[in-house]
Order: C-alpha cells, then sequence, then structure tokens
C-alpha cells in the first residue's frame, strides 16, 4: 500500500524516499492541504515505453525535412 506523506515532510526527507524507493519498491503520495498531489514510485515499464515512443518520434520529426507550403492565414487551418 502506498504510504500517504505531507509535502512539508517529503521535502525535508526527500533522499531517504528515493532510497526506500529505490531499493525497497516502496511508494508515497504526497499530500499538500490535506489533498493527494503527487505520487514518488520506481518508473515502470509504461512509462520506459512512452520515454522510448516519445525519442522515436522526436528523432523522425527532426530527420523529416521542412516544406515550404507558402503563406496561410488563420482561417484557412479550420474546417468550413
Amino acid at each position: 500500500m502506498d504510504k500517504l506523506i505531507p509535502a512539508a515532510e517529503a521535502n525535508h526527507v526527500f533522499s531517504r524516499l528515493l532510497r526506500e524507493v529505490r531499493e525497497e519498491d516502496r511508494r508515497f503520495v504526497v499530500s499538500s492541504h490535506g489533498k493527494q498531489v503527487a505520487q514518488v514510485g520506481p518508473c515502470s515499464a509504461a512509462e520506459a515505453g512512452r520515454k522510448g515512443a516519445r525519442e522515436a518520434l522526436l528523432a523522425r520529426l527532426t530527420a523529416q525535412p521542412v516544406q515550404d507550403i507558402g503563406r496561410w492565414r488563420r482561417d484557412e487551418l479550420y474546417e468550413r
């Protein structure tokens, strides 16, 4: 189960939280003013997949040549 921790405490012991995440596979939910606002936990395979997909997209866009389509007006961007 995730441990709920106030933001002020998480800020004070952040290094310890990261160590527990890394070494013990722990997860923490950080709260601010009684509301859950963030999660601190190990990176999942899905997140690693998103990172790979983002890098592949950026590489493809960087390699893609720029096309000069001439001047255009804002209203030409929208279907009528």
